[in-house]
């Protein structure tokens, strides 16, 4: 990005100096907009995605046309944002959440995961399954009763689009990037373009229905806390009192996480079965950086070096690392958005993010019997959704939801890949 102005040339800036000007202005804005409450229900942190993602329709791309309103009030020629350094916010900010998400899960999560594991195992699994026969009848609809819609010529093509869809609706990265290295070269933008559709609604949908459903329901929250901090008991800890902390606030001890988690990320399991040569599973950075953290914050400790960050460290970086995440995925969305959208396939994926949280819920509640919280906790991990489980935390008043969360994540992130392979590969 080149050195540009603001406000009628009188504040230079640099293509840096701008990214952070609209970085933080998102950040005070998007607040401000999940402040506001109707009845009980707002937006939270996702506020901060809503506005960037309307930057991101108004002023990315091509920004503001030469001569609009929006480039007289800024005054900066058309620009594009160096989508490189979105890919940096957003991917910084996932590290910084899931991380810390996973020390303060890890005291309880191995308890929590030994007297719960097979409701976790099976809810992850019908979540992303009721989310693949959503799609599947998606695709049935539209092959044999309205039609394929804009972009797709051919039933190849549409299937693309549907996958991209799916991925969008759960907000997976990994299903994401799976479904384009399946799919045909000359088809790979419409997963793309199914993918930037369905993912605003699958962000929203599920942080609405987390703080729709303790009011439908009328839970008494205090009474679900109990529940779920007694569903798993910590760990009988040992005294830290002599341990060795590398630095007060254990900044040292998360960037081990990171790092490690990173490492684990990278690492490629071949999938080589008929029509998947080359095609590889990874954890990626979050499963890594969730799986290592996990395991860190369950002992806490290395020999006589503490591996614990302090509370009020996680707690920042965690809110911190949402809302990077929300406006480096926010504004190249938006941008895809406008210049994507077709009607039918926003329906399409809506449906996609309502009905796997729709089974989901019911299955957990009526047939595996777990409280409410729980229950949420692993719909989040289920649906993969970061911004639902930020949401989730602030609704429920507790961080005990964040183990239901990274039990049920690893089961839904691994079935949603191989679903979108399956269903890209039965057309």
């Amino acid at each position: 990005m080149e050195n540009m102005t603001l406000f009628g040339g009188v504040i230079p800036v640099t293509g840096v100096s701008f990214l952070m000007f609209c970085l933080f202005a998102i950040l005070f804005v998007g607040y401000a907009l999940g402040r506001i409450t109707i009845k009980g229900v707002s937006l939270g942190d996702a506020g901060v995605f809503i506005i960037a993602l309307l930057f991101g329709a108004l002023f990315c791309c091509n920004m503001a046309p030469e001569g609009s309103a929006a480039a007289n009030l800024f005054g900066f020629a058309p620009v594009e944002f160096n989508h490189e350094w979105l890919e940096i916010i957003e991917s910084f900010g996932l590290v910084l959440f899931v991380t810390s998400v996973g020390f303060i899960a890890g005291p309880k999560f191995f308890a929590n995961m030994k007297k719960n594991f097979k409701s976790y195992v099976l809810l992850g699994l019908i979540i992303i399954l009721a989310g693949g026969l959503s799609a599947l009848g998606c695709i049935m609809l539209g092959e044999h009763v309205i039609g394929y819609g804009a972009g797709a010529t051919d039933i190849d093509g549409f299937v693309a689009m549907i996958v991209g869809l799916l991925s969008g609706s759960l907000t997976s990265t990994p299903a994401f990037s799976a479904a384009k290295a399946t799919v045909a070269a000359e088809y790979q933008s419409l997963v793309s373009v199914g993918h930037g559709i369905a993912y605003i609604f699958g962000v929203v949908g599920v942080v609405l229905f987390v703080q729709l459903i303790p009011k439908l329901t009328k839970a008494d929250m205090a009474v679900e806390r109990a529940k779920i901090a007694g569903g798993g008991e910590s760990e009988v800890k040992k005294s830290v009192l002599n341990l060795l902390h590398l630095d007060h606030m254990g900044v040292a001890a998360f960037s081990v996480a990171a790092v490690l988690g990173t490492l684990v990320g990278k690492i490629k399991i071949p999938m080589s079965s008929a029509g998947l040569e080359g095609t590889c599973f990874s954890l990626t950075t979050t499963g890594g950086c969730l799986l290592v953290s996990l395991i860190l914050g369950h002992f806490g400790r290395c020999g006589k070096v503490s591996l614990m960050p302090e509370t009020s460290t996680l707690k920042l970086f965690r809110e911190l690392g949402l809302v990077l995440f929300l406006v480096g995925a926010g504004i190249p969305g938006g941008a895809d958005f406008v210049a994507n959208f077709d009607p039918m396939y926003f329906v399409y994926g809506v449906i996609m993010t309502i009905l796997p949280m729709i089974v989901g819920y019911l299955f957990a509640k009526y047939v595996l019997k777990l409280s409410l919280l729980n229950n949420l906790g692993s719909i989040t991990g289920g649906m993969t959704s970061t911004p639902a489980l930020g949401t989730l935390i602030g609704t429920a008043g507790t961080e005990d939801v964040a183990a239901a969360y990274a039990a049920t994540y690893p089961i839904a992130l691994i079935a949603v890949v191989l679903v979108s392979q399956f269903l890209i590969l039965m057309f």
